[in-house]
């Protein structure tokens, strides 16, 4: 069929075929309808007569150009890596996928191969820039344009953050055919993502307790953009590197953060005393309790034995006074002199001359240092 006859019209002589040239390889400047498939037959035999020697004669042109047919289909092989996978294209068209190994499609111009490194994993840094000596590098030089985003409590959080993804191994073919430049798409996505998800969180919880809720919402949204522009891409991880405040007011943002911190310590150690002393109070008023009720109960049952006592003397007493009062003065004085440091003079015997005109010798020295030493 003339390339004429095809929805675009004629051809002009400055366009170029599907591969940057004119079209069956007649060159940009080639112009008007091309030969058919004989008249291409017919100039490759004309040629290889005129390049082989007068006496090869017709079969032995047959023959090469057989060969020359055969090496050109051989060229259709091809091998896919371990980690790659391969996409063949027919005119431009895309027909499958191999997997690892050896794999054949038609050679080029008519057939393509593409191949895709599937298990590479990519990271794209947002609001910095890795530095080129080191594997992982300092967060430097800055890219604020990036890394400045606006919070739901209309202040400004600084963070860097960085995306590790891969080509997904199901679907290769929208990671080759339905994005233009997937790196930069990635960036892009995963910008506006984690804008959205800073834009619904105070900054507060953003720099203490949110972060490592934002890695995961922030995934799972880049994944979701990046399924419905069929962009054959899988996210790996969302790492945040940092999230700070503006350079600006990073100081009085720690102040802040420090005060806040000093006031939950504060707190904490004023529970963990109020946890100690409280019970140690109520033990102590348990057992003063405790102590008073037993003195209590000591004196009670004291006051009731002496007055029990005091009952039984009284009702011998109405028995027998004399008797009663004897022995209460007998007890009186036991109790009394019992423990006491006493000498007893007894008067002369009778019949002893005397007796009573003899002053007794007392060794009262002797006697006051004896008390004084019990005492």
């Amino acid at each position: 069929m003339p390339w004429s006859s095809q929805g675009g019209g004629p051809r002009k002589p400055n366009d170029n075929g599907p591969w940057g040239q004119g079209p069956w390889g007649g060159g940009p400047s080639g112009g008007g309808a091309p030969p058919d498939l004989e008249e291409l037959l017919r100039r490759g035999q004309d040629s290889l007569r005129q390049m082989l020697p007068s006496g090869l004669g017709g079969r032995g042109v047959a023959i090469l150009a057989l060969l020359t047919v055969l090496a050109w289909l051989a060229s259709g092989f091809y091998t896919v890596g371990p980690n790659e996978v391969g996409l063949n294209l027919l005119f431009g068209k895309y027909r499958g996928k191999t997997q690892a190994g050896l794999n054949y499609n038609l050679p080029s111009p008519i057939g393509t191969v593409i191949k895709l490194a599937v298990t590479d994993r990519n990271a794209v840094d947002i609001g910095f820039r890795e530095q080129p000596t080191t594997r992982r590098g300092p967060l430097a030089p800055e890219a604020p344009e990036e890394s400045l985003m606006l919070t739901g409590d209309e202040n400004i959080a600084d963070v860097k953050f960085r995306v590790f993804w891969q080509i997904d191994p199901a679907h290769p073919e929208d990671y080759a055919f339905n994005v233009a430049n997937p790196p930069a798409t990635v960036k892009a996505v995963a910008e506006s993502a984690m804008r959205e998800i800073v834009g619904q969180s105070q900054i507060q919880k953003i720099l203490t307790a949110d972060r490592k809720l934002i890695e995961p919402a922030s995934q799972q949204l880049m994944q979701k953009v990046l399924d419905d522009y069929h962009s054959g891409v899988l996210v790996l991880q969302v790492l945040l590197l940092s999230v700070d405040p503006p350079a600006s007011v990073i100081a009085a943002f720690r102040d802040v953060t420090a005060a806040q911190q000093d006031l939950q310590r504060l707190g904490n150690e004023a529970e963990a005393y109020a946890n100690r002393v409280v019970p140690e109070a109520r033990g102590a008023s348990a057992r003063i309790l405790q102590e008073a009720e037993a003195y209590r109960e000591q004196i009670v049952a004291e006051a009731q034995g002496q007055a029990s006592r005091f009952d039984q003397i009284y009702d011998q007493y109405k028995k027998a006074p004399s008797v009663t009062r004897q022995r209460l003065y007998l007890e009186t004085m036991e109790r009394v002199l019992g423990g006491a440091e006493k000498v007893i003079i007894d008067e002369a015997p009778a019949g002893v001359s005397g007796g009573g005109s003899v002053v007794p010798y007392l060794p009262l020295p002797g006697f006051s240092s004896t008390q004084g030493g019990r005492k």
